[in-house]
């Protein structure tokens, strides 16, 4: 089976995942990221037939709106530091609150996040969900196809 055979399979396949089948706002218990972020990257492992996936700092930083829309709504509801410590932790990637909050503040300002002020954070949450589906999907198409031009490529 062609990489491209098993990656159509993979995208194809229905989730079985509960966190999947129930949106966001209507979970009940937060979801374990760590967790749900592993058993993502065991199914990238399990189509490439590799454990070394290493995501760049660069790539991270340039789809960062999408790597926050993804973190945010596994989360349910988080706030700055949570997504700093996140994206250290699952990623491996040091950036800046610099970095991340105008981010968080652009995202709001397009009615994709909700902020909601607490005594000492912010939080944030989905507010559009159909919008976060198609930004993180546009991306996702467009990665794919990069990567399957290259696959061609090197074939």
């Amino acid at each position: 089976m062609s990489l491209l055979e098993k990656l159509s399979k993979v995208i194809t396949t229905k989730r079985t995942s509960e966190s999947y089948e129930t949106p966001v706002n209507e979970r009940e218990d937060p979801v374990d990221i760590e967790h749900e972020f592993e058993e993502l990257m065991a199914q990238v492992n399990d189509v490439l037939q590799t454990n070394d996936v290493h995501f760049e700092d660069t790539l991270v930083k340039e789809n960062l709106d999408e790597v926050l829309l993804v973190l945010i709504s596994l989360h349910g509801e988080t706030h700055g530091k949570e997504l700093l410590t996140d994206l250290n932790r699952l990623f491996e990637t040091e950036l800046s609150p610099g970095t991340v909050y105008p981010r968080l503040h652009a995202l709001e300002e397009d009615d994709v996040l909700s902020m909601r002020s607490e005594i000492r954070t912010k939080e944030y949450a989905v507010a559009n969900e159909e919008q976060v589906h198609s930004t993180v999907e546009e991306t996702m198409v467009q990665h794919l196809a990069f990567g399957l031009l290259l696959y061609a490529f090197l074939s």
